[in-house]
């Protein structure tokens, strides 16, 4: 704590002082009752006192226009705006893109600003960030990023307005030039195949069980991915047991699933994303696991009922230990399986991009704009012109071929007993 080691009374509501730990005399002084203290950024005690005298009648007249703000250090308001975004996320009040605010005001933005005054962030000091920023990130953060970093620090900027810790004519102006949306990085099949074996060793070799039940966990949320396009995080983690809806004709079955918060849940409300029929995999697993499951129940959980924040980080591991988090697109992350899905199903050319967008809760625009580089492999062979023999099938991998070994009689017996639990209880 910094220690007074001089000090120089001006008049009975006014003085100057200096602290060991700066060679620059600050100013105390008292305005109705109140006591100030703010830098004089001299080092000459003369020169301090008059910065003083001027930073008084500064102000008092604030004061008596009304304009004066006591300041705040920036962690302090950011910490009271992100405490404020959780709660409201905890409630259900909030945005889903409030996780990302959260998360960008923690990596760069209290870093960099830390104990600044609010009032202090002018626009050099926006442009200092900004270059940090790509210093600290390794590159130019897209366009998309760069508006949830400005949104981010609008809210703190918010707050401090809403509290009288600044005023409104202070805020900076903030930019968004970055890089444009760049091609989503996805999996081949092959590569899936090999990812999911590796997180299957890691299961069979967890020693822990809680770790265990992560790796597990992660294949059946992996494949749901694959298998519907639902976005990873919030899509996923708040789907229930009674959001699947199932049905059946004999052993054929089509499963539905109801979205009913995410990132655009809000605007566009509940959407319903058919799945491809794989996904009956996952479920019987999950299913095995869960026998006493409730409608309302989160499907993602472990033995004992909670939820885990591990998920991305273990599939991250699993990229590292297979060597596949890099690709000529970008690094690879648990969002990908939601690309691989867009790019398979663009590749099958069985949907129209209209109709996929719409299952996926995204634009026409967006998929145009990021995956227009798989076009051209959808017509390789009108516009090339050739037309090869088909090969032989690829050698299949372990996994596939344990579950082809589920024989159409025994889903016809599984499916009968899940319509009847649907009916039933409300969930497969």
């Amino acid at each position: 704590m910094a220690t007074q080691i001089a000090r120089h009374n001006v008049d009975d509501s006014l003085y100057v002082f200096l602290q060991d730990n700066s060679k620059k005399w600050y100013a105390r002084f008292q305005l109705f009752g109140t006591w100030y203290c703010k830098s004089t950024k001299q080092v000459d005690k003369d020169e301090a006192i008059a910065a003083a005298r001027l930073l008084r009648m500064e102000w008092k007249i604030k004061a008596e226009t009304g304009t004066l703000t006591r300041s705040k250090r920036f962690r302090d308001v950011a910490n009271l705006a992100i405490t404020n975004m959780e709660h409201a996320l905890l409630h259900g009040g909030g945005k889903v893109s409030f996780k990302d605010y959260i998360g960008a005001l923690k990596r760069y933005h209290i870093p960099f600003f830390d104990r600044t005054y609010v009032t202090s962030i002018d626009q050099q000091k926006v442009k200092e960030f900004e270059i940090w920023r790509i210093k600290k990130a390794g590159r130019l953060l897209n366009k998309s990023t760069l508006l949830n970093h400005n949104a981010a620090l609008q809210m703190v900027f918010k707050e401090a307005v809403e509290k009288q810790w600044m005023l409104a004519v202070q805020v900076p102006v903030l930019s968004a030039t970055g890089e444009q949306g760049a091609r989503r990085a996805a999996f081949t099949r092959e590569e899936y195949e090999q990812v999911l074996e590796t997180i299957e060793s890691m299961r069979d070799n967890s020693r822990k069980d809680k770790t265990r039940q992560i790796r597990e966990l992660l294949l059946d949320y992996a494949e749901i991915v694959v298998n519907t396009g639902i976005r990873p995080g919030t899509e996923m983690e708040e789907l229930t047991w009674g959001d699947i809806e199932m049905t059946r004709q004999d052993h054929q079955v089509i499963f539905k699933i109801k979205i009913r918060k995410g990132k655009t849940t809000k605007h566009t409300g509940t959407r319903t994303v058919v799945c491809k029929d794989d996904i009956v995999y996952p479920l019987m697993e999950l299913r095995d696991r869960f026998p006493n499951r409730k409608p309302n129940d989160k499907l993602f959980r472990l033995a004992d009922g909670s939820t885990t924040k591990e998920l991305g980080r273990t599939f991250s591991a699993a990229l590292d230990e297979c060597e596949l988090r890099s690709s000529s697109d970008g690094p690879r992350s648990l969002y990908s399986l939601r690309h691989t899905y867009i790019t398979w199903q663009l590749l099958s050319r069985h949907l129209r991009i209209d109709v996929l967008a719409r299952q996926c809760g995204t634009s026409t625009a967006m998929i145009e704009q990021h995956y227009s580089h798989v076009v051209p492999s959808m017509f390789e062979e009108e516009l090339s012109g050739v037309t090869f023999d088909k090969q032989a099938a690829k050698k299949k991998s372990k996994r596939a071929l344990a579950r082809e070994r589920k024989t159409k009689d025994v889903l016809l017996k599984r499916f009968a007993e899940w319509e009847a639990e649907y009916r039933k209880r409300g969930c497969i």
